[in-house]
């Protein structure tokens, strides 16, 4: 077999059931017109038969109605499929007479009437006009109507609902994964009642075609009885009649079912077990309803004229349901009361207290700002959270964990405080209702308002009100509203402490999840290096702010030079080159050109020559006076670089850049440090200033 012939051969096996179920619908459709034998009829009607009894099984054990998605179309073919059924058998019908050997036919017209001649026609018209309108006006009528009311209030709680995923969102109850499965869940729960009420129409349009069909059955085969076989009236009345009765009802009865599930399907929304299990449940819950019914069966069964060889042994088998309910009950309640027992006692002295997870990342808030994040009142804050995670996420390649946003009584009504794995790193004060009005720098209009800082940069602020919004505005100033202040704050807690995040079992995830597609880089890295070294160079970089999204690139310059020195410093020099043209054009501007200082080659020497090895990496050991002298000068050069307009960066060779970064992280933290294999051929730059010791000082 050739290789073209096997895809082919997979193909179709794999679709087995598509093409089957496109088989199946083009021979329901083309029975419209194709006349069929009676035994493919009697076949097909047995068919029929069958799958309207599956089809009413599956609603009675489907737990919801989402679970049997495709009930809708089923309805659609089912109609069609008897509709077919019924023309064919009504095509042979009249063709064969009284020689018409369908045998399923036959049967419900004499086996289900109960008996033949007269009796047994009239017998045959009156169940089959029940049947039709019991189907008609009692459930394929209600149906419709639970089917329209479920599409308008589906529809109608769609946002109240999606908000409501949102908010658990937001607030970490779920994952990303869970959110949008359960946004996914909710839309076809909507499409699904939305088909259902369009799709009711076909049962009881089903309804009226087979009583439209029955009195053309009837008449026309009056008709071709006696005008053209030439039958007596008595005898085509007795054939044609008790043969269109048994063709109703063998295509009706199906089509009852059919509607008896789509009564179920729709009426059964709120519910999430099979029909059998909370039948079960419900019916089960009350001893003391089983009890009064037992009593009233006993004295019907005891007044004159009713059966009591019914009445009593039926209440005496009602008592007895009763009698074992209420020892459920019973025992259902001691349970209870045992385990409040045991919730009540004191532990013991070898009990052990479970060690309480806490939170990755969580947002707390005084009582006073629970209207940011309350649904009913706008929730602006909640929106610019999801925001933040994606945006986050995007810019440092670090999915940012669940922000858990909780209500504090003991913090201030209007003070909020942020914390990662339940240790605070941020903590602010809001005045509601007022805008925070930030001075950038060089704005020298004053302002009426309470002075304070911005709690994201710590740059100087005033809180005003409204009417003053405009004018601080025109006089430079940067104004933010309640929500923006806490989102800004949080996106600069998440970016500083990015780092922390990034644990074993996160970095375990991103290993993980990029060996589906590159695996070999990430075997190769993980052999020479450990989980844990592989996370303390990610940690580094996170900690100078530089994504990690470009992770291939990383792990394939640690599987480079991880043979060489496993020092966490070096291997993070080697990653910070390999993404140089990342972090270069993270500084420069438009122009491609960095703006830089450069450090005095005697004090780089001496920077160079004061590195000490700790545990937590590499320093600069300067001593005391000399760390106090450069630190002001290179204070001076970045206030003098800020004035300007730039961002405060400096360039030095490989071997300084992590010791000036470690001797600046305390005092200058803001300040970026690049080492000169980090800028790429097509990057230009621009020396701003050189950091020397004042030697007015030195003297």
């Amino acid at each position: 077999m050739s290789d073209v012939q096997k895809i082919l051969s997979t193909s179709f096996l794999n679709n087995r059931s598509d093409v089957f179920v496109a088989v199946g619908v083009l021979f329901f459709v083309m029975m419209l017109i194709i006349p069929l034998p009676t035994f493919i009829l009697d076949l097909l009607m047995a068919l029929n038969l069958m799958l309207s009894l599956v089809v009413i099984l599956i609603v009675l054990y489907t737990h919801r109605a989402l679970d049997f998605s495709v009930f809708p179309t089923l309805l659609l073919i089912t109609t069609v499929f008897g509709l077919g059924l019924n023309i064919s058998s009504t095509r042979l019908i009249l063709s064969q007479g009284i020689n018409f050997d369908g045998r399923i036919v036959r049967a419900f017209a004499t086996f289900v009437v109960g008996t033949s001649g007269s009796e047994g026609l009239v017998i045959g018209l009156i169940i089959f006009i029940i049947i039709i309108a019991v189907q008609f006006i009692v459930i394929t009528k209600g149906a419709t109507r639970v089917a329209e009311v479920a599409a308008r209030f589906t529809l109608d709680s769609l946002p109240g609902k999606q908000m409501a995923i949102e908010a658990e969102y937001n607030s970490g109850s779920l994952t990303e994964e869970e959110a949008q499965k359960k946004k996914n869940d909710l839309q076809r729960e909507v499409d699904f009642y939305g088909a259902m009420d369009g799709s009711t129409k076909f049962v009881s349009g089903n309804v009226k075609v087979g009583i439209l069909i029955t009195l053309i059955n009837m008449i026309g085969g009056l008709i071709v009885g006696m005008s053209i076989h030439g039958e007596p009236f008595a005898a085509a009345l007795n054939n044609y009649v008790s043969l269109t009765v048994g063709d109703g009802l063998v295509t009706q009865f199906p089509a009852l079912l059919v509607s008896v599930a789509t009564g179920l399907i729709v009426t059964r929304a709120i519910s999430d077990g099979t029909f059998g299990s909370d039948v079960s449940k419900q019916f089960s819950q009350q001893s003391r309803v089983y009890w009064i019914a037992a009593v009233a069966l006993i004295l019907l069964g005891l007044l004159p004229g009713f059966p009591w060889y019914i009445m009593i042994p039926l209440g005496i088998l009602t008592g007895i349901v009763a009698f074992r309910l209420t020892r459920k009950e019973v025992r259902f309640r001691e349970q209870a009361e045992e385990a409040a027992e045991k919730e009540r006692a004191p532990e013991g002295p070898t009990e052990f207290a479970p060690v309480v997870p806490v939170d990755p990342l969580s947002l707390e808030l005084g009582y006073g700002l629970i209207p940011l994040v309350d649904r009913d009142q706008g929730a602006e804050l909640l929106d610019r959270i999801t925001r933040i995670r994606r945006e986050t996420a995007l810019e440092l390649g670090l999915a940012v964990p669940r922000i858990r946003i909780i209500d504090n009584m003991r913090l201030e009504p209007s003070e909020y405080c942020i914390k990662i794995k339940g240790v605070e790193v941020g903590r602010g004060t809001i005045r509601t209702g007022q805008f925070l009005a930030i001075n950038p720098g060089g704005v020298e209009t004053e302002l009426q308002g309470e002075s304070t800082r911005d709690p994201a940069f710590g740059l100087p602020a005033l809180w005003i009100t409204e009417d003053l919004r405009d004018k601080a505005e025109r006089a430079g100033y940067t104004v933010v509203d309640s929500p923006s202040i806490i989102a800004t704050h949080l996106t600069e807690i998440i970016k500083s402490h990015a780092w922390e995040m990034l644990g074993r079992q996160e970095m375990r995830k991103i290993l993980d999840e990029l060996k589906r597609d590159y695996s070999a880089v990430v075997d190769e890295v993980t052999k020479v290096l450990s989980l844990g070294e592989i996370q303390k160079v990610l940690q580094s970089l996170l900690a100078e702010h530089v994504s990690i999204r470009n992770m291939v690139p990383i792990l394939e310059a640690l599987a480079d030079y991880a043979p060489v020195s496993k020092d966490t410093t070096f291997l993070t020099e080697k990653a910070r080159q390999i993404l140089g043209r990342q972090i270069c054009l993270q500084f420069s501007d438009g122009n491609k050109i960095l703006h830089v200082l450069t450090i005095n080659p005697e004090m780089e020497g001496e920077i160079i020559d004061s590195r000490t090895e700790t545990a937590s990496g590499v320093t600069a050991a300067l001593e005391p006076g000399l760390y106090r002298r450069w630190i002001n000068a290179v204070a001076n050069a970045v206030h003098s670089v800020q004035r300007q307009g730039y961002v405060p960066l400096i360039l030095c060779s490989e071997a300084a850049r992590p010791l000036v970064r470690a001797s600046l992280l305390r005092d200058l933290p803001e300040v970026a440090v690049l080492s000169v294999p980090e800028i790429p051929t097509d990057i230009n730059i621009e020396p701003l200033g050189e950091i020397s010791l004042d030697e007015r000082e030195s003297a």
